[in-house]
């Protein structure tokens, strides 16, 4: 991961139209070099590529909570509706000539978010299988991408390629304005996340198991949802819907660790998600040059099969194990019945050699019984 994350960062810094030396990265940053390309990195580079980072770790984290709480590996923004309400909160104002202040510009996203994932809990039924939302949550996604397309359709030629460009997620002409409106955010979001990490692993076990335990299955669930929302509303609203990452992420710390819990996946799922968006950004931004192409599409492209394969080798590692302990359990199940029968042999060898030896003395079935003739019997009479 810190081979990729350091990789995927000078790339994102030295290549494009200027060319920048990686020799020359550290000055064009902290000296202020006021030469094109120092320009060029301090002001466009190094804002898109922190931003790609926060994006991605958000995003990341934010497919952990969803997973977890709900009990299922497949449940990510993109099918439970939150992504959809999100972007609808973004292309309503825009389609509708609304004019929002730079500062408030995420609410209509976070209001958005929490209207697709509220729905769907709501269609769903809290109380019941969380394997029920992914279901539910695809249909109201459906229903919120409909009322989007509607939009789409209102709109006129320019903000129909804002729109569309937006909806397939990019990080292209961000700057340090984009960057440091998602800090407020982050600051509500972040202790929010750290209390939730270790309910998470309680949720893990069941609701019953949870209500056992103290934790109130429905109202953490719905917590949980809370913070995914605050963690997906305001990166939406700065690069769109960057989709899949909340669920590649999460199975890359998993395969990873498959041993550890919730609180220790969730800063390696952030870290991943970060590390996912800053690799796809790259191509996104040179694969096609002087053309660039959405990170959304790269994150989808190479997210959904990568993830499918880390579910089918994480499947087959646990299936392993499984075998492995049952036949460990089989090879001493039988060393056990000997050493069982051994020392039943042991204790009955002496009381048997005793009778013969003294025939006429009492023994355990009576005065003139065998050794093992009554043992454990009443005489019927």
């Amino acid at each position: 991961m810190v081979v990729l994350l350091a990789v995927s960062s000078v790339c994102a810094l030295s290549l494009g139209t200027p060319y920048v030396p990686p020799h020359r990265l550290v000055a064009a940053v902290l000296e202020g070099d006021t030469t094109l390309a120092g320009i060029v990195v301090s002001e466009l580079r190094l804002p898109r590529l922190l931003l790609a980072l926060v994006a991605g770790a958000c995003l990341g984290a934010a497919g952990l909570v969803l997973q977890e709480a709900l009990r299922n590996p497949l449940a990510v923004p993109e099918m439970l509706g939150v992504s959809s309400g999100a972007a609808l909160g973004v292309a309503a104002p825009l389609v509708l000539a609304f004019s929002l202040p730079a500062a408030v510009q995420p609410l209509p996203a976070i209001g958005g978010a929490a209207l697709g994932g509220g729905l769907t809990l709501l269609v769903a039924g809290i109380g019941r299988s969380p394997s029920a939302l992914l279901l539910t949550g695809a249909a109201v996604a459906a229903a919120l991408q409909a009322a989007l397309l509607v939009l789409m359709v209102m709109a006129d030629q320019l903000d129909l390629q804002l729109i569309y460009r937006y909806l397939l997620g990019s990080l292209s002409a961000r700057t340090w304005d984009d960057v440091t409106g998602l800090w407020p955010w982050l600051l509500v979001a972040v202790p929010a996340l750290v209390l939730c990490a270790p309910v998470l692993s309680v949720l893990r076990l069941g609701d019953e198991d949870a209500e056992a335990l103290g934790v109130r299955a429905q109202r953490a669930r719905l917590a949980a949802l809370a913070i995914a929302v605050v963690l997906i509303a305001p990166v939406t609203a700065v690069c769109g819907p960057v989709a899949w990452v909340g669920f590649l992420a999460p199975h890359l710390s998993r395969w990873f660790a498959p041993a550890a819990g919730a609180v220790r996946w969730l800063p390696w799922s952030a870290a991943w998600g970060a590390v996912v968006v800053a690799v796809a950004d790259v191509p996104a931004r040179l694969a096609l040059a002087p053309v660039e192409t959405p990170a959304g599409a790269w994150t989808a492209l190479l997210g959904v099969p990568a993830g499918v394969a880390l579910m089918r080798s994480g499947g087959r590692r646990r299936t392993a194990r499984h075998g492995q302990a049952a036949s460990v359990g089989a090879r001493e199940q039988p060393s056990e019945l000997r050493k069982t029968a051994a020392g039943v042999a042991d204790e009955v060898a002496p009381a048997a050699a005793s009778h013969h030896a003294h025939p006429g003395e009492p023994g355990p079935g009576g005065p003139t019984s065998p050794a093992l003739g009554t043992i454990g019997t009443e005489d019927p009479r």
